[in-house]
This record gives structure tokens, C-alpha cells and sequence, in this order.
């Protein structure tokens, strides 16, 4: 028993689910992967391509070419739609529940009297569709870039207020809502009237931030993942804690699972948080460390291939520093969460099935599965550990290793 590393490479799907012409029209044809890879034929990603990345999309692309002593496979999404929430609670082990679908619109009135009732000062901002703004400093309303209806915003400026009253505005949103998640975040040097000029309608019914296009993420940046529905009791992170094996969680993944034994990193930029992973990697001799790569998901909302390529370059160039650093009972995984393709004409979420590159010094290579939800992932770490399962998931841990 060693260390078991998760990176996640956020929206880095390869290729449409096959249900997606009867629930997502619009994500037909996406291929995150596959379309960023054909924009940039001169790139390369050695240490992804090595393990594996082009035996999961299937085709050569490029200069690109299959690595013939792989170990690969990939999964689909079990989750309604395409969400980052959801997918790492996958990815940790659980079943996600049906999400409630609800415009802001619906419970803007229930909100704001529960907000007045808690003493925060409240106005509408926005007609026929509604913002909520808070003393003057933040915003409430529907998330633009994820899946209509599944998740709200509370957009708060740094400048006016810290993130623990940001954070605690959200718990109380969250108090009143059921959808699956609210988002509590904020960012330094934006103005309440440069949010404000970022508020857009969607289809007549939604209405919220744009977040990209705020400003919120140039500086600052500090966000938390309010769900619903999660039992953190059933989930890698907290079973391990039990089991008194480390636990690290670098990134976006730290403020949506919880982790209350282990130590959690939060950031955004790829070369802080990969350099962060290394270090942990250092740190422990065993253990379960996960890292999520934010930056290419930003980067597929703001249809930036140029940019996406950067990060997936940066975080191969660090993937294989971590693989210099892993001994032979070691195990990586290298995958994603849903997909996010620049290309395909919208800036939200696809929905894509995801990789899963597998190092393992021990390894069977070859092709170890599809699967029908991430929990596999959770559920192979916990096997890996010797652990109580999670709720959900098959472990692969047997094509692995040939038992």
C-alpha cells in the first residue's frame, strides 16, 4: 500500500455520451479533446499521450499516436447533464441523486424574505427576470454556465465584504433551496456596477452573472460548493479519515467534497496546485491525494483553445514530474468530470464521456473498461486501501493488477 493520485483535469471529455441526442441537442458532436487536439496539431502532451489519452479517444489525431503499454479506459457520466459538483461527488463514490430543475425565478420571493428575516438588506435588480442584490456587495441568481436550473450563484465582491460573510450569505440561500448545489464566491477589484453590467438572460427564464465575463476570476478569486443531497459518510475521503489514511484534496476539488480529516489545499492556477500535488506526494508515504485542474474548464467556458492547450500542457509537464516521484506500489489516475469543448458553440458544460489513464509500475496494460459512472474511481481507491467500499461504483483494481 502506497499513495493513490487522482488528477482531474477538469472538462476534459473525449467524445459525446450516447443519450446526448435525446437530452443535450446541443452537445452532439462534442469531442473536448479530440477538437482541441485538431486545433493544435502542433502540440504535443508526451506524458498524457504515454499513458494513454489517444487509446482512450479512440483515433489518432495529429502527431498524436496509441501508446502501445497503456492501461486505459473510460466512463461515462452517471449524473444528470454535465456538472462539476456532481461529477467529483462521483469520482468520491456516490450515487448523485436526481437534481431538482428550478429557475431563481421560482424562489426569488421565498430568498429574499428568509435573507430580509436574517437582517441583510435586499433589492431586485432586473425585470421581467431577477437578481437579488445583497447590501450593495453581492448577487444572487441563477449560474449561467452550468446546466439550467441546477445551480444558483451568490457573486460577492471581496472588497466589500470577506469570504466568511460571503460564505455564510450562501449557507443561508442554502437554508431556503433545494437544488443541487449553490455556489458561494467572490473576487477582488470588481465593482458592484461592473457585476452588474455582467447580469445576462437566458431563454426568458434564467438570469444571473456571467462569471467569466465579471471579472470575479482575475484576482482573488475564492469560491465554495454549498450541495444537497451528499453523504459524505459514504465517500472516499471520509472513509478514509476514519480509517486514519491521509487525505489530500488540492484545488476546486477541496471546497465540493468534503474532507474533514485529511488537509485541503484551495486554489485555481495549474502550476500552484500541480506544484502543490508534487509536494504531497513528497510529504506522504501513503495515502490519497486528489488534484483538480480548474484552469482548462475556465478555459472551455470562455471557448479559449489556445488557452485550454497552455493548461493541458502545464499539467503534463507536472504529470510527469509526479511520475517521476511514484514507486512501484503506487497508482495514478489521470481523468476528468464531464467536458467543456470550446469548439462546439456554446460556453457551457458537454456532456462527454471521460478518460481514465491508469499508471501503475505493476499494471496489466491494455484496455481496462467502460464504465457507467466515475464512483469506479472511488471505489478502486478504496479497494486499493483496503477500506470500506463506498456507495457506489465497480473497483478496477483487479484489471489492474490481473487478480
Amino acid at each position: 500500500m502506497g499513495r493513490f493520485v487522482v488528477v482531474v483535469l477538469d472538462s476534459f471529455g473525449v467524445g459525446a455520451m450516447d443519450d446526448v441526442q435525446a437530452v443535450r441537442p446541443a452537445d452532439i458532436g462534442s469531442n473536448t479533446c479530440k477538437h482541441i487536439l485538431e486545433r493544435c496539431p502542433k502540440e504535443r502532451l508526451p506524458h498524457l499521450e504515454r499513458l494513454g489519452l489517444i487509446n482512450a479517444l479512440g483515433e489518432e489525431v495529429g502527431a498524436m499516436g496509441f501508446a502501445h503499454h497503456a492501461t486505459y479506459g473510460t466512463s461515462d457520466l452517471l449524473h444528470e447533464g454535465a456538472d462539476s459538483f456532481l461529477g467529483h461527488q462521483e469520482i468520491m463514490g456516490s450515487r448523485p441523486m436526481k437534481p431538482l430543475i428550478e429557475p431563481f425565478a421560482a424562489v426569488i420571493e421565498q430568498v429574499e424574505a428568509h435573507l430580509r428575516l436574517n437582517g441583510y438588506e435586499v433589492q431586485r435588480i432586473g425585470d421581467p427576470v431577477s437578481v437579488l442584490l445583497v447590501n450593495q456587495c453581492a448577487v444572487i441568481g441563477d449560474n449561467l454556465e452550468t446546466d439550467s436550473g441546477q445551480v444558483y450563484n451568490v457573486t460577492g465582491l471581496l472588497d466589500s465584504m470577506t469570504f466568511a460573510e460571503i460564505e455564510a450569505l450562501g449557507r443561508c440561500v442554502r437554508e431556503v433551496v433545494f437544488v443541487s448545489r449553490v455556489i458561494a464566491l467572490g473576487g477582488e477589484r470588481v465593482s458592484v456596477d461592473e457585476l452588474l453590467a455582467a447580469r445576462r438572460i437566458k431563454s426568458q427564464i434564467y438570469t444571473g452573472i456571467d462569471t467569466p465575463l465579471s471579472g470575479v476570476y482575475r484576482e482573488g478569486y475564492r469560491v465554495t460548493h454549498l450541495g444537497y443531497g451528499i453523504n459524505k459518510e459514504t465517500q472516499v475521503p471520509t472513509i478514509l479519515g476514519n480509517a486514519g489514511i491521509p487525505v489530500s484534496l488540492i484545488g476546486k476539488v477541496e471546497n465540493i467534497v468534503a474532507n474533514e480529516r485529511g488537509s485541503n489545499h484551495p486554489g485555481v492556477d495549474t502550476k500552484e496546485l500541480m506544484a502543490c500535488a508534487l509536494q504531497e506526494i513528497g510529504r506522504l508515504a501513503h495515502g490519497f491525494i486528489c488534484v483538480n485542474v480548474q484552469e482548462t474548464d475556465l478555459a472551455g467556458h470562455a471557448q479559449d483553445v489556445r488557452r485550454y492547450m497552455d493548461r493541458l500542457q502545464l499539467s503534463d509537464y507536472y504529470i510527469g514530474l509526479m511520475l517521476e516521484q511514484l514507486d512501484e506500489a503506487d497508482i495514478m489516475i489521470v481523468t476528468a468530470d464531464h467536458g467543456n469543448d470550446p469548439t462546439i458553440g456554446h460556453s457551457q458544460h458537454t456532456r462527454e464521456k471521460v478518460p481514465i489513464l491508469v499508471y501503475a509500475p505493476m499494471a496489466r496494460p491494455g484496455h481496462i473498461g467502460h464504465y457507467p459512472t466515475l464512483a469506479c474511481i472511488g471505489a478502486t481507491a478504496a479497494d486499493y486501501f483496503q477500506v470500506s467500499l463506498p456507495e457506489h461504483g465497480t473497483s478496477f483494481l483487479p484489471r489492474i493488477s490481473g487478480a
